[in-house]
């Protein structure tokens, strides 16, 4: 298996609000920047296109 390339959001900030997503075929992957070594989501492309499209129509603003 070969590694991972992680990117680093363009959104992140310096307050360490911070997450890196990876896109390896058939999947995006997302981790905290600060936690490398902890859990990791994984998306297919659906549903990375329903996430994304709930983000920018504000579904999780609170």
């Amino acid at each position: 298996m070969t590694p991972l390339t992680w990117k680093k959001s363009t959104r992140s900030n310096a307050g360490g609000d911070c997450v890196e997503v990876a896109a390896p075929p058939q999947a995006v992957m997302v981790r905290d920047s600060k936690d490398r070594q902890g859990p990791v989501l994984s998306f297919n492309a659906v549903e990375w296109r329903g996430f994304i499209e709930a983000i920018k129509t504000g579904k999780f603003d609170g």
